[in-house]
């Protein structure tokens, strides 16, 4: 989201998560003039759905949930791994990504995580390593949880952390994570959340990354 502020600003980035509610579409970024109008809308979209259908479906959303007529002239539809849409498909039926294990270590004032993933008989081990600070510790589970996923699926390779929390929403506790995705020249950010069950944070972290990741890339599906 760019320029813009206020009411206006609110407004477009409320779309922009809208639209990544769509199961077509991973991130959406939306451009505004001066005086708060769009004047571009970049969607990163699965392989499979025909371009313009996708173009409608923004259209549609932002006419039904907003009231805003969008000009489908300015709207541009990216999809990644086009080229590849029949193995990424048979992908998307595969077995899902699954938590295997998570550990962590203490060695002064340094902690070191690993995740385990599991996608059929792969296997992945992700680590990170940083402070024992609590502000960082919902951070290195994250991490170590997209370097694990790279292993197993090389398109990760332009996801990165943003954040990782956990929050409260009415009497539960929810791991909620932001991830980067990063599509020259352009940054999008994508968020994923988990409930905390058994007050295991760890595990709840790591699934949200996987929620946010599951609809991103086809693969994982």
């Amino acid at each position: 989201m760019n320029d813009g502020d206020g009411q206006g600003a609110d407004q477009w980035q409320e779309l922009e998560r809208e639209l990544c509610r769509l199961p077509d579409i991973s991130a959406a970024r939306i451009v505004v003039d001066q005086e708060s109008q769009p004047v571009e809308v970049h969607v990163l979209a699965l392989p499979g759905k025909h371009p313009k259908q996708v173009v409608r479906d923004i259209q549609s959303v932002a006419l039904a949930s907003f009231g805003i007529e969008l000009d489908r002239r300015i709207v541009s539809v990216v999809q990644f791994g086009n080229e590849a849409g029949g193995a990424r498909a048979s992908a998307a039926g595969g077995p899902r990504t699954v938590i295997g294990g998570i550990t962590a270590e203490t060695s002064g004032l340094r902690s070191l995580v690993r995740v385990t993933l599991r996608r059929g008989e792969q296997e992945a081990v992700g680590f990170a390593e940083g402070s024992i600070a609590v502000a960082t510790r919902h951070r290195l589970v994250a991490t170590a949880t997209l370097d694990a996923l790279r292993q197993l699926d090389p398109v990760a390779e332009c996801l990165d952390v943003d954040s990782a929390q956990i929050t409260r929403a009415g009497m539960h506790e929810v791991a909620l994570v932001t991830i980067v995705f990063v599509v020259p020249p352009g940054e999008h950010l994508v968020s994923g959340s988990a409930a905390v069950r058994g007050h295991q944070e760890a595990d709840a972290v790591a699934r949200a990354v996987l929620d946010a990741t599951n609809r991103r890339l086809p693969q994982l599906a």
